[in-house]
């Protein structure tokens, strides 16, 4: 199957159903999207999205991403929308970047792997991540959930729930590494390379930008193993953290599974 979905202004908007599981039964599709933000959604993206059928958008941004590229929203908007204004742990890019003599692609990689260390317990994220969850469980059609670029908090909610459904780690990780493509890549990196210059002051190479727009294995592993090592398993932090508990997971795999 197509997994990209093209829209005129939405970045990586995609279907992450579809994939077989160990229950017999696959994802269904048509039902789970992932996307970037949609600030720079067009008419006919609004328009597309309605028709798709959109009961739920799980926003993970934070405040104040928001308020600097608010989502635009179709004439009768009526999905439910999962956001929050807990304060994170993790301070903006533009924040970070101040101060810098410069940037370069092994800053931009430490700095994933330090963000997929934190991620999974930000209280911000913990909160967001379990309400996604129970709108997946008892919602009442197709959900898109998105962050800025739709690669990180996104890429890390989207592969929990590729493992509580019960899809292989080989399509999972496959899955996450869709954000690389290259396309998307070079219209990420002319956005961002002048956005950083905009915000810092600091010019930053072609290289280090590929870094900063794509995925790696090493940070969904690093997450991984960061829970692992608290929880004792991946399902230990699911239903201790996230409140994915055996009942939930009834429910989830009740309404997502063909």
């Amino acid at each position: 199957m197509t997994r990209h979905i093209d829209f005129d202004g939405i970045e990586n908007f995609r279907d992450f159903g579809g994939y077989e599981t160990h229950h017999g039964r696959p994802l269904k599709t048509g039902l789970l999207y992932r996307s970037a933000n949609h600030a720079y959604a067009s008419d006919a993206d609004l328009a597309r999205m309605r028709d798709m059928g959109l009961a739920a958008i799980i926003d993970l941004r934070r405040t104040e991403e928001r308020t600097r590229e608010p989502n635009r929203r179709w004439e009768g908007f009526d999905a439910q929308v999962i956001e929050n204004d807990i304060l994170s742990d993790h301070a903006d890019w533009a924040v970070i970047m101040k101060g810098l003599p410069e940037i370069t692609p092994q800053w931009f990689y430490e700095d994933g792997l330090g963000y997929y260390r934190r991620a999974p317990f930000e209280p911000r994220h913990i909160d967001l991540y379990s309400r996604y969850f129970r709108e997946l469980a008892h919602g009442r059609g197709p959900i898109v959930v998105h962050c800025a670029a739709g690669k990180d908090r996104t890429g890390l909610i989207c592969a929990l729930t590729h493992h509580v459904a019960g899809v292989s780690r080989e399509d999972m990780m496959a899955d996450y590494l869709l954000t690389n493509d290259e396309a998307r890549q070079a219209r990420k990196m002319d956005f961002l390379g002048p956005w950083i210059e905009k915000q810092v002051g600091l010019t930053v190479s072609r290289e280090a930008l590929k870094v900063a727009v794509g995925v790696n294995t090493d940070y969904l592993e690093t997450a991984f193993a960061v829970i692992v090592e608290r929880h004792g398993s991946l399902d230990a932090y699911l239903a201790d953290v996230l409140g994915v508990d055996e009942a939930l997971r009834k429910r989830l795999h009740a309404r997502l599974l063909a």
